[in-house]
């Protein structure tokens, strides 16, 4: 009875590709995951004590629906230190739950039944759900490992129809670590100011780049004013758990997006807004020593695949590697679930990801060396059975 009354477009949805397999991993022994999107070091220690001062001072009552107004300001701050991007921290910042709030919340509040967002594959499992649960129609951009996985203006261009109403921009890019530089950008940006188009930039991980520093589609003047960047605490702070991001943009989609946010969710944690004030003033060497460790390892799961005997794009972002594993003749989905079982090590099928993720699979490097080397050498003993 109660079926019947479930959302039709709700049910319409999968699950995540990516929880299928954890599910099994979870009653499982002995596995080695590295599935997961979530750093392996714990949120700095000053950090933790920052947000431990404040519960201890009382500070556990709600903070207004933007957030904390030093928080903002201090967000502005990093933007404009970092990126070269300036937002006023009165009305074009917004504190959400995480940076995946933001994006739900961008998509809603702009797409209305019928309208179409522009969506670069392989990418986060969310955009498309999000899309659906607003009433839109997600358009995949197929990105391919020939052009770096980096988005071409030529293809967004052939996909913009008159429905078009947002471009997510997921770079640096999961799954795949791709990351797009200034000169690709331009390209997409001539693209983009002859249509209004909303530009979400996804820039979660922002700081996670391998010699190349990250540049934003908003430091572009032509398109800043049609441009929302999103970013957060989670992958470059270490703070998953304390569920904080944040969206700079408009005055005008801000509002709209803190009416949804107003109601939908009041205001973000209190504690994690003071803890996320103090990784942003005091956090950024932490963060470079993580990127130091990260890179170490992302070169080690590169050449760990390459010399298996395995295609292997090198990442310049974030902390997944995106292997080919077509040479086996196996789908990612057989490939991830006989490896699962037959060599415990659970990795995430790239059609997870997007129907051009197939014949890959997203391997995560945040974990240890010593558990990554552990992996590799059950992946290897588990490809030569099935090399051809």
């Amino acid at each position: 009875m109660i079926d019947t009354l479930i959302n039709q477009r709700v049910k319409s949805i999968q699950p995540s590709g990516i929880r299928k397999f954890f599910d099994i991993v979870s009653q499982m022994k002995d596995v080695i995951s590295l599935g997961v999107g979530e750093p392996d070091f714990l949120t700095p220690w000053h950090v933790r004590d920052e947000a431990i001062y404040q519960l201890e001072k009382g500070r556990t009552t709600y903070t207004s629906n933007s957030g904390l107004l030093e928080l903002r300001q201090e967000i502005c701050h990093y933007l404009y230190n970092q990126y070269e991007l300036k937002y006023n921290p009165n009305d074009e910042v917004l504190i959400t739950v995480g940076a995946s709030e933001a994006i739900d919340l961008a998509i809603r509040a702009v797409i209305e039944p019928g309208d179409e967002v522009l969506i670069p594959e392989p990418s986060y499992v969310s955009y498309s759900p999000c899309v659906i649960l607003a009433g839109g129609t997600p358009v995949a951009i197929r990105t391919t490992e020939e052009t770096e996985f980096r988005l071409t203006a030529e293809d967004v261009e052939e996909c913009i129809t008159p429905r078009s109403k947002i471009l997510i921009l997921p770079y640096p890019n999961n799954p795949t670590g791709a990351i797009m530089e200034k000169d690709d950008l331009k390209a997409i940006v001539d693209v983009l100011k002859k249509h209004n188009i909303l530009i979400v930039s996804d820039e979660i991980y922002s700081e996670l780049t391998y010699g190349t520093k990250h540049v934003s589609i908003a430091s572009f003047e032509e398109v800043y004013d049609q441009t929302l960047v999103i970013n957060g605490f989670s992958k470059a702070f270490a703070m998953t758990g304390w569920r904080l991001g944040y969206a700079a943009g408009p005055k005008s989609l801000i509002a709209v997006m803190t009416k949804i946010h107003q109601y939908a969710i009041m205001c973000t944690p209190t504690i994690s807004q003071y803890a996320a004030i103090e990784a942003l003033r005091n956090g950024m060497e932490n963060v470079r020593c993580m990127v130091e460790e990260y890179d170490r390892r992302r070169k080690l799961l590169v050449h760990g695949f390459r010399k298996m005997g395995l295609d292997c794009f090198e990442p310049k972002g974030a902390f997944y590697v995106f292997p080919s594993i077509k040479s086996l003749g196996l789908s990612s989905e057989e490939f991830c679930d006989k490896l699962l079982y037959e060599a415990k090590v659970a990795v995430v099928p790239g059609n997870a990801f997007g129907k051009c993720g197939e014949g890959h699979v997203r391997i995560s490097y945040a974990y240890s060396v010593e558990t990554l080397e552990k992996a590799l050498e059950r992946i290897g003993e588990f490809v030569q059975k099935y090399k051809k």
